[in-house]
């Protein structure tokens, strides 16, 4: 018993002295995470002033602003800071090559026996340096959700100065319900990626700390 400890010990610091996520992701992680909790708070006091769905409306408690003008000024100030800190981190992931190498490929079979797996307790995170099917899916997904809804969010905002845009979403009032739907998606895989981020402790200590 001894000597597998031995053995194991020297691969188990190799691993904890490895970078798992270097610093500039580390930066544009909690930055986008700040912007985003700002975005969703702000934008739910937005909806209230003028709701899409009549069952549905947000407790003034989880919102930001206050009030309609309050809530757009605290919306556009996020906004800002999430689309130039998104700019940084998609140009960084394609320079250094870090999305080609932790996002591809994607294959179904992958992607279901991952889940399949996950579904079962037996999907291991041993090896925080690799991606499994699900994760690639879904920060690959969740990339791809960003960027329609800040696109959406600029339709909304500018729709006669950006006309063109507005009419690619389909309309003013199809836009809208496309940016809900993103928002929606957003706030889904942030309660999956905190639940899995508290399951698997160490995921949250390399985000912090890189290691």
């Amino acid at each position: 018993m001894s000597s597998i400890a031995t053995t194991d010990r020297p691969a188990e610091q190799a691993m904890r002295s490895k970078t798992i996520q270097p610093a500039w992701v580390r930066i544009v992680h909690w930055i986008n995470a700040a912007a985003m909790v700002l975005m969703i708070m702000s934008g739910w006091q937005i909806y209230n002033a003028s709701p899409l769905f009549s069952f549905l409306s947000f407790s003034h408690s989880i919102t930001l602003g206050g009030w309609l003008g309050g809530a757009l000024q605290w919306h556009f100030a996020a906004m800002w800071l999430l689309m130039v800190n998104g700019l940084v981190y998609l140009t960084l992931g394609l320079v250094t090559g870090r999305f080609r190498r932790k996002l591809l490929p994607i294959t179904v079979d992958g992607v279901v026996g991952d889940t399949r797996a996950a579904l079962t307790g037996k999907l291991s995170h041993a090896d925080l340096t690799t991606y499994n099917y699900v994760q690639k899916l879904l920060y690959a997904g969740i990339i791809v959700v960003g960027i329609v809804i800040v696109l959406s969010g600029l339709a909304i905002w500018k729709p006669v100065q950006l006309q063109w845009l507005t009419a690619l979403f389909g309309g003013y009032d199809v836009a809208r319900y496309i940016h809900f739907f993103c928002m929606a998606a957003i706030v889904g895989f942030l309660v999956v990626h905190v639940a899995l981020a508290l399951l698997v402790p160490k995921s949250l200590r390399a985000m912090i700390i890189g290691k």
